[in-house]
């Protein structure tokens, strides 16, 4: 990605876009670098521009997945570890950004990132089902939206979906409201205790997803949409 910080000085009037150096990006991770560096640690950039922060990332979580994917004494990842490490470093990211044309930047550059790894590390065994499956995931993840009032152009909610593995190769998927899992937990708790559960992974209580989907092959998460 380019390292200029404005489009445009209309763009800065209008919405305060001003893109994050990538010498201060990496900065700002290593102060997390540990999370930066797992596979399952969530990511969510509220104002993601063209991706700065969310590829850098990324970058970090593919490094961990060849990584956890290559057997001792060898120097090459396993083709099938590695697509799904792959595939659940792109799950973990999320990002939204009010201007239609950042997102798709966004998702480009991230695809990018992920692609020219995926075919590094796969080579004749990188499939088009897979790059077709991550396509899916950037779009469920990477949305069109104004963090400030949680709602997409139209006024709906902005909904982001939950990955999460429940074994080796199979994914349950939960949609969440991102309003109600930023608002404070006291309160809403203390408004209606029902509508909460608790998630034994953040250790939290959180708000109940708004759909549930079958645990299903990570390969097959989109047959449900």
């Amino acid at each position: 990605m380019a390292e200029r910080q404005i489009k445009s000085k209309q763009r800065v009037a209008d919405h305060g876009e001003v893109f994050t150096n990538p010498r201060e990006v990496n900065a700002m991770l290593d102060l997390v670098k540990q999370e930066t560096e797992r596979m399952d640690s969530r990511f969510l950039e509220p104002a993601c521009g063209e991706g700065a922060f969310l590829t850098a990332v990324l970058e970090r979580k593919l490094v961990a997945a060849k990584r956890a994917s290559t057997p001792p004494r060898r120097k090459s990842a396993a083709p099938d570890e590695y697509e799904v490490n792959s595939v659940r470093s792109v799950m973990s990211i999320y990002g939204v950004d009010i201007l239609a044309d950042n997102v798709e930047i966004c998702r480009g550059n991230l695809f990018d990132i992920w692609d020219r790894d995926y075919r590094a590390n796969m080579r004749g065994d990188a499939r088009e089902s897979c790059r077709d499956l991550v396509r899916y995931i950037l779009k469920k993840n990477i949305l069109c939206g104004d963090a400030l009032t949680m709602r997409e152009a139209d006024g709906a909610p902005i909904i982001f979906a939950e990955w999460s593995f429940v074994g080796k190769y199979t994914v349950k998927r939960r949609d969440f409201r991102l309003d109600e899992l930023l608002s404070g937990h006291e309160e809403q708790m203390s408004m209606d205790m029902l509508e909460w559960e608790y998630d034994p992974e953040s250790r939290a209580f959180i708000p109940k997803p708004v759909r549930e989907y079958p645990i299903t092959d990570y390969r097959e998460v989109a047959r449900y949409e």
